[in-house]
């Protein structure tokens, strides 16, 4: 069975074809630029690339594309459109609505519309990238939905519900909500085999941390909390988003700064986090680069992040009643070796201690164990498969399993 997994945006959509017998991927690229003036970027298995310039006025236009290089005669990796199974589809958010991946009917299409002020950008794009698959694959194709929130829904009211006036979570459904969820699900369950254990049985805290990144505490395989909330703006600092902080910050540089909601959600977004405290980049290595160069701020910026990352580790170890392992994930999580070593250092007091030859040995895509044999906490690097999750739920509600 050969599944084709889409990662859609407003203006992009991501693609891979997976060959569900190995799990192997035969083809992915990316759709860029959609409704400006577009670009193609496409490699297959067998090393074949190429990227074009190409008019992609809508995700119509970008699926067509997808469809040609799939069955393209010199980089294509099917003869026919009749290979494909199945589409599973990213949606990050499923709100209230949707705690578990579902098949594509109007229903559902129509219930991630009505999510769209919870996600405007996200939910508004995958909406238009859904209809828009319905149309150029067709309606006998089935179609699987699979969302970032899904995972962390399992949260109990005392840690999604937020202390302002309860009728603002009947209202407008203001509630913590949690993103990532597809990759701490995928990371969890690794780290549960890597073990040796089965996954009911432990006590994990997931670290995603890339350009955009959370924490998630998963007790006997589901979470009890996330760092990400609302809006993937909570948390800690990220590239250039802020984070948690006091949210009269933000009312007083409003005041101060004459800004509109507009605007300060630019700048908390958009203009904070890395970016913002380092005043170099939001891209970690440009950060890195100038830490070794001498550069205080960026130095700074590291600290923060290792510092606030720390904090809640510890946070979740108290809300778990202890911790059995813990895993780092994503692009820092995975290449970044100071990142891992540092925050462990602060982990000291609960008994963490790193093996640094294996944690030096964790990066381009190595997957193991970093802690050392008498650490308290097993601590892993396991590289992240959100298009693997996103094909294994397709291929399962397609033949009428559950997941």
């Amino acid at each position: 069975m050969k599944i084709l997994v889409i990662n859609a945006g407003s203006s992009s959509l991501k693609f891979q074809l997976i060959d569900m017998d190995d799990e192997k991927v035969l083809a992915k690229g990316n759709c860029e630029r959609i409704g400006i003036d577009g670009l193609v970027g496409y490699k297959n298995a067998d090393g074949k690339e190429f990227k074009k310039e190409v008019t992609l006025p809508d995700h119509r236009a970008a699926f067509m594309e997808v469809k040609n290089a799939l069955t393209d005669a010199e980089y294509g990796v099917i003869s026919d459109l009749s290979e494909v199974s199945a589409i599973g589809h990213r949606i990050v958010q499923g709100g209230a609505i949707f705690s578990k991946s579902v098949l594509v009917n109007e229903e559902v299409i129509k219930g991630i519309e009505s999510l769209i002020p919870l996600a405007p950008l996200h939910n508004k794009g995958h909406v238009q990238a859904l209809r828009a698959c319905v149309e150029v694959f067709g309606e006998e194709l089935p179609q699987v939905v699979v969302f970032d929130t899904a995972f962390h829904s399992t949260m109990p009211e005392k840690a999604y519900i937020y202390p302002i006036p309860y009728e603002y979570y009947e209202k407008y459904q203001i509630r913590r909500y949690g993103f990532h969820g597809t990759s701490h699900r995928y990371v969890s369950g690794e780290c549960a085999k890597m073990m040796g254990k089965d996954i009911k049985d432990l006590k994990l805290i997931t670290c995603h941390i890339g350009n955009g990144s959370s924490i998630t505490a998963i007790d006997g395989g589901k979470v009890i909390d996330t760092s990400m909330g609302l809006t993937p703006l909570d948390g800690f600092m990220m590239g250039s988003r802020t984070g948690t902080l006091d949210p009269s910050v933000v009312t007083f540089i409003a005041e101060k700064e004459n800004l509109s909601p507009s605007e300060m959600s630019d700048l908390l977004n958009k203009k904070s986090g890395l970016l913002g405290v380092s005043g170099i980049s939001s891209d970690d290595r440009d950060v890195s680069k100038a830490e070794q160069e001498g550069n205080p701020r960026a130095h700074l910026a590291h600290e923060i992040l290792y510092y606030e990352v720390s904090k809640f580790i510890g946070g979740y170890y108290v809300a778990l009643g202890g911790c059995d392992g813990m895993v780092f994930t994503a692009g820092l999580g995975e290449n970044q070796v100071s990142l891992r070593e540092k925050i462990c250092e602060y982990l000291s007091c609960l008994g963490v201690k790193i093996d640094k030859e294996k944690n030096a040995a964790m990066i381009h895509g190595n997957s193991g164990k970093i802690s050392a044999d008498d650490s308290s906490i097993e601590v892993f690097v396991i590289p992240t498969n959100e298009e693997l999750v996103i094909a294994r739920d397709t291929k399962a509600i397609v033949e009428g399993k559950s997941i």
